[in-house]
């Protein structure tokens, strides 16, 4: 659903103007450095990046998900890392905030967060859970108005920078499914909480992910969200599903700039004294990967706005994550093969995109989560 088409229209020809301009350039200072520059940041804050999905009376812009998914297809036409640094933030994050938080938790909260004052991240996987998530051992135990969490989470994206943490924790020991699960809004300077060196990943440098450690931290009552003790892994999945076509949509725009790239270098790239482009084998692999595009794309855009309606879109949702994912791989690794040696080399930037969207088909639910919910969800439908 598209509320005002002129005003989308307008803010996305400034964002794709601030993409180009701004991140494509920086591209390589941020490989190199591993560090976003503070004066991008600042932008995306003053543009609204951070706000995207906080409602409006909250100081956020209150897009769609129709809306959302149009500004993640510009946002994908550079690294992945600068969408990496508020996505946490307007997605997981802040979502199960706004779902199931309390009044004056959404007040407190999301106006820090629509501004990028605060920064969110999702406290979920562990050590030994993951795509289990109900299987999840860091426990918050009721002491009085608080709950003492104890427990280490792992691959946290933005838990350096982070100001609070969406945390899923086992409120009821004695519960060992997901019912015993609840989830709490934990603010960064809480005694008890400490963050682990930053992980050195294969891609997507300049997004920091690290393991949030947290020991006899006592978290004030008042901050579970809603107030409600076992309602946090059904917190998780409603903000995964909304996640999964946002992250479909960040692959949909990545692969849109590898095949533009590759499709650029195979015009100007000559060899037995014509353009590569003109040879067929080449023109297979273009127009394969323009197909397999404009499928993923028909696909997010028809799922956001099936959710924009109101319908259950699991399967759809699931759907996306998984055909948008390994679609990117798939133009990711026939753009190096455009590319030739060229391809294999840094300078000409394509291997950092081929790490780094290998990383679209793990997180947020792997491919094979993907296809078990998806069949799940067949078998259920049809016994219905």
């Amino acid at each position: 659903m598209i509320r005002d088409p002129e005003t989308l229209d307008a803010f996305l020809s400034s964002l794709n103007r601030f993409v180009r301009e701004r991140l494509v350039p920086a591209e390589e200072l941020v490989a190199e450095t591993d560090v976003i520059p503070e004066d991008i940041v600042r932008e995306m804050k003053q543009i609204g990046l951070f706000g995207l999905t906080v409602p409006e009376e909250y100081g956020g812009l209150g897009l769609t998900m129709e809306e959302e998914v149009m500004v993640m297809l510009e946002m994908g036409q550079t690294s992945p890392c600068f969408r990496s640094l508020f996505g946490t933030t307007v997605g997981i994050g802040s979502q199960g905030i706004l779902m199931d938080g309390t009044e004056d938790q959404k007040a407190k909260y999301l106006p820090l967060l629509a501004t990028g004052e605060l920064i969110a991240s999702f406290a979920l996987t562990e050590p030994e859970a993951g795509s289990d998530a109900a299987s999840l051992r860091t426990t918050a135990i009721r002491d009085g108005d608080h709950y003492v969490v104890n427990g280490t989470k792992r691959y946290i994206t933005n838990s350096p920078h982070a100001g609070i943490f969406t945390l899923m924790a086992r409120t009821d020991p004695n519960n060992k499914g997901a019912g015993g699960v609840s989830a709490f809004i934990v603010e960064r300077n809480t005694p008890g909480i400490s963050i682990g060196k930053i992980d050195k990943k294969m891609g997507q440098r300049g997004a920091h992910t690290a393991d949030v450690i947290f020991e006899n931290c006592r978290v004030p009552a008042s901050q579970l969200i809603g107030h409600k003790e076992g309602q946090g892994f059904k917190t998780a999945m409603k903000v995964l599903e909304k996640g999964r076509i946002h992250i479909a949509a960040i692959c949909v725009g990545v692969a849109e700039r590898m095949l533009r790239d590759a499709l650029r270098y195979s015009i100007e790239r000559k060899q037995f004294g014509k353009s590569i482009a003109d040879f067929q084998l080449v023109q297979a692999l273009l127009a394969d990967s323009q197909a397999e595009v404009y499928a993923a794309r028909c696909m997010v855009i028809d799922a956001a706005r099936k959710r924009d309606e109101g319908r259950n879109v699991s399967t759809e949702a699931s759907c996306c994550k998984m055909f948008a994912s390994e679609m990117c791989g798939r133009v990711a690794d026939r753009a190096v093969q455009i590319f030739g040696g060229a391809g294999y080399l840094a300078e000409y930037g394509i291997e950092r995109f081929y790490r780094d969207v290998r990383l679209f088909r793990l997180y947020e639910g792997t491919t094979q989560i993907q296809q078990i919910v998806i069949a799940r969800n067949m078998v259920r439908d049809f016994a219905e």
